[in-house]
């Protein structure tokens, strides 16, 4: 016979023996005692159990550790899953900033494609000069250079400044030709010929739009809001 101490099991063990013992005093004439000062004091001492067979020792031992094992099963499946999901999380935020980043990347390249694309129009110095141009003239000079689908909003903004007249002057600043440039002379980064030729005139413009608004249309919604460019 060996002594455990396993808590748990100590109150029952305790128990069990101080009952056995009051039967086994009443059979032999032995005083008995109603008390339960024995059985709580027994029970308190959770540290030392009474003599068991060996074969219940290995019973509760083996009962002790499959518990332990249970626990510690439970509690490594928990850190496994909050860590499984504290790494799920931290996956997806780096794939929405990825993604993010790339439709960014996309759209400024598209923006550039865009620009470069406006900016790639006919060369002014491939019209043939012609001493003076209709209205229809100037407006067929711009769709060879303005794209197409920007023409509508140039044509807006050019109708509200200078109604397609390359020569118009404002009396009162000065400003020039179908864009009314102001000064005039700014042209002259295009062509030498900026008083007389309507090319010349819409490319800058076209160039003027697509760097300060990022197209014609840009430049006209802030012309409505404003009633300039």
């Amino acid at each position: 016979m060996s002594r455990i101490s396993v808590r748990g099991f100590a109150v029952a063990s305790a128990t069990a023996v101080t009952t056995v013992g009051a039967v086994v005093g009443v059979a032999s004439g032995a005083p008995q005692s109603t008390s339960n000062d024995n059985v709580e004091a027994t029970a308190a001492d959770t540290t030392l159990l009474a003599d068991i067979p060996a074969g219940q020792q290995a019973q509760v031992q083996t009962a002790s550790l499959t518990q332990q094992a249970d626990a510690q099963s439970a509690q490594a499946s928990a850190a496994a899953k909050k860590s499984a999901e504290e790494a799920a999380r931290l996956q997806a935020a780096k794939d929405a900033k990825s993604k993010k980043e790339s439709a960014d990347e996309k759209a400024k390249e598209r923006e550039q494609e865009q620009i470069a694309s406006r900016s790639a129009t006919r060369d002014p110095a491939s019209f043939p000069q012609q001493s003076s141009y209709t209205v229809e003239q100037v407006k067929a000079i711009a769709r060879q250079i303005v794209p197409a689908d920007q023409f509508q909003c140039f044509s807006n903004i050019v109708n509200h400044e200078s109604t397609w007249n390359y020569l118009a002057v404002n009396s009162g600043s000065g400003a020039y030709g179908l864009v009314q440039a102001l000064p005039g002379s700014k042209m002259s980064s295009v062509g030498a010929d900026w008083r007389t030729n309507p090319a010349t005139q819409i490319k800058w413009g076209l160039n003027y739009m697509n760097s300060s608004y990022h197209s014609p249309c840009g430049a006209w919604s802030f012309w409505q809001a404003n009633s300039w460019y």
